[in-house]
């Protein structure tokens, strides 16, 4: 069974695919399975976990595996998070949870999302934490825990400036009404921050405020339970004020800041690189044109390579001639549209290259590395959003 502090054993093996999504094929197609893949390290998240652990002490940790782990894989980063010392897990939907009771975990996970009313007796079953913020259904989710002879954990979200689900009006009330009912246990208050992830920190201020205030109340009543958490990852590097005894780590456990205006007050490593493997190489004339809907024309003679990526997998349309891949340490710029299955790239100045060689789109080779940060500066967006868009058709490979 998977739980806190528990030691995981350097893997001296080859790195293994993502046997959760593969255990029903043969031995044989897992050995030809196509090359490219997302290689996550597993110990790198372990060590980001540990680097986040001593920054907050004494407040414990909760690592983020909702979306399969943000793409990294859900049950293989709960594991790795849960040995480096993480003693909570969260995640977004009821379905998440229940794939990670049923993989074995034992630690305590907070279903963030909220809950529908044919969804209780599941939360019930699994023992998984629920998020509370309305009367009506905290009333039914009672009427079912004893209904179960169950006692459901819980906590409460204050919406303190986000606009998503959260109790707003009369927080103390809303607590005292909680506290009354059978087969309730109100196990923590949280909040979630809008804007910790700017530099501007003036906004998360005013929420942190109006937080403490609903806290500080609730101790007044003697309605504070154990857990208080409001740190998600911007808070976690920005402000040290919001951690008060358990933070939510997600983005950075897998080695990225949530956005350039965080404060990098924790070194931390990317777990994932993306690889795939030269297909094939040609030479052609000046003046050919290049994949889809003529968008590049090359200008001189030149090698070209085909990769076999495309934005079915994640590497997205909006590359097309705006991204380089590494060969050999050297950067190749991608010709003509990204199609959904293969890319070309340029690879003229490498010489002698041959089938099968390495290519790298996310990740270091060599001297020379293309970033999530890359990714993201061409994607408009952020590297939540890279990672999550990895496709499921990217074999995951452990190492």
């Amino acid at each position: 069974m998977i739980g806190p502090d528990t030691t995981l054993m350097p893997n001296k093996r080859a790195p293994r695919r993502d046997q959760h999504a593969t255990t029903t094929l043969p031995e044989k197609f897992l050995e030809a399975q196509r090359p490219t893949v997302a290689e996550i390290d597993l110990s790198v998240i372990m060590h980001n976990v540990r680097a986040i652990r001593q920054h907050v002490r004494p407040a414990e940790v909760m690592a983020v595996v909702k979306a399969n782990g943000y793409g990294h894989g859900a049950m293989q980063v709960a594991d790795a998070a849960l040995k480096a010392g993480a003693t909570w897990l969260g995640v977004a939907l009821l379905e998440e949870a229940i794939a990670l009771r049923h993989s074995g975990v034992l630690a305590p996970i907070l279903v963030f999302g909220g809950l529908f009313e044919n969804q209780i007796d599941l939360y019930l079953a699994h023992d998984l934490q629920l998020t509370l913020y309305d009367a009506r259904l905290a009333e039914i989710i009672s009427q079912r825990a004893r209904a179960l002879d169950k006692v459901a954990a819980v906590h409460v979200k204050f919406d303190t400036g986000m606009g998503r689900v959260g109790v707003m009006a009369e927080p103390i009330a809303f607590l005292r009404h909680v506290a009354s009912l059978p087969g309730i246990s109100l196990q923590g208050l949280y909040t979630h921050l809008a804007t910790s992830d700017e530099a501007d920190r003036n906004y998360a201020q005013a929420q942190l405020k109006r937080f403490r205030e609903i806290v500080t109340g609730a101790r007044e009543q003697d309605l504070a339970p154990r857990w208080i958490h409001a740190a998600n990852s911007g808070a976690i590097l920005s402000l040290p004020e919001s951690y008060f005894n358990l933070v939510r780590a997600g983005v950075m456990i897998y080695g990225y800041y949530p956005s350039t205006e965080v404060v990098k007050s924790i070194a931390l490593q990317a777990a994932m690189r993306i690889v795939t493997r030269v297909l094939f190489i040609k030479r052609v004339p000046a003046g050919t044109f290049i994949s889809y809907n003529r968008t590049f024309q090359t200008q001189r003679e030149s090698v070209l390579a085909t990769l076999p990526i495309g934005y079915a997998d994640g590497f997205l349309r909006r590359f097309s001639n705006n991204m380089s891949v590494l060969i050999r340490g050297r950067k190749c710029p991608v010709l003509g549209r990204v199609c959904m299955d293969q890319i070309i790239v340029d690879v003229t100045e490498v010489s002698d290259i041959s089938a099968g060689e390495e290519g790298v789109l996310m990740g270091q080779q060599g001297e020379e590395e293309i970033s999530i940060y890359d990714w993201c500066e061409k994607l408009e967006t952020i590297p939540y959003e890279v990672t999550c868009g990895i496709s499921s058709r990217v074999p995951r490979v452990y190492v």
